[in-house]
C-alpha cells in the first residue's frame, strides 16, 4: 500500500461557526475567497471549482460533496487534471471555542509523486484561508 500525506492548516478565527459555514457553502461567497464554482451542499452533488489556467494545470477542480453536517463538517474530493492528476479530499472542521471558532482544513490523499501539488496546497491554503477570513469578518 502506498502512503499517502495529509495537509493540515489551523486557525481560530473571531467568528460563530454558522457565519463561517456560510462562507464555505454558499456559492458566491466560496467565489470571494477561493474559486468561481458551480457547488451546491448537497451529499453527492458534483460541482467544479474554475480559476485561471497555469502551466502543467487547466484550472479546474472537479468535485463531488462526500459529507456535510451543518456548522460542523464539509468534505469534498478535489480531483485536478489538464497536467498533473490530483486526487484528494478536502475536509473542513468548525468548533466553537472561546472567542470564535476553530477552522481545521485538511486535504488528503497526496501520493508520494505529489510533492509539487502538497507544497503549492500548502502555500495556497495559507492563502486562501487568509482571504477566507477576510471575507467572513464582512458578513453580517
Amino acid at each position: 500500500m502506498t502512503e499517502t500525506r495529509t495537509l493540515v492548516v489551523e486557525r481560530t478565527i473571531p467568528h460563530p461557526p454558522e457565519k463561517i459555514w456560510r462562507a464555505l457553502t454558499q456559492g458566491a461567497l466560496l467565489e470571494e475567497w477561493l474559486m468561481k464554482n458551480d457547488f451546491t451542499p448537497t451529499v453527492g452533488a458534483k460541482f467544479t471549482f474554475r480559476t485561471q489556467p497555469m502551466p502543467h494545470w487547466n484550472g479546474v477542480v472537479e468535485c463531488e460533496v462526500l459529507a456535510i453536517e451543518p456548522h460542523q463538517r464539509l468534505s469534498y474530493s478535489w480531483n485536478t487534471a489538464g497536467g498533473k492528476k490530483l486526487q484528494t479530499t478536502v475536509t473542513w472542521t468548525l468548533a466553537p471555542v472561546p472567542g470564535g471558532t476553530r477552522l481545521r482544513m485538511e486535504q488528503s490523499g497526496f501520493e508520494p509523486q505529489d510533492d509539487n501539488n502538497y507544497k503549492g496546497a500548502a502555500y495556497g491554503w495559507q492563502r486562501n484561508i487568509e482571504a477566507l477570513e477576510k471575507v467572513v469578518a464582512g458578513l453580517a
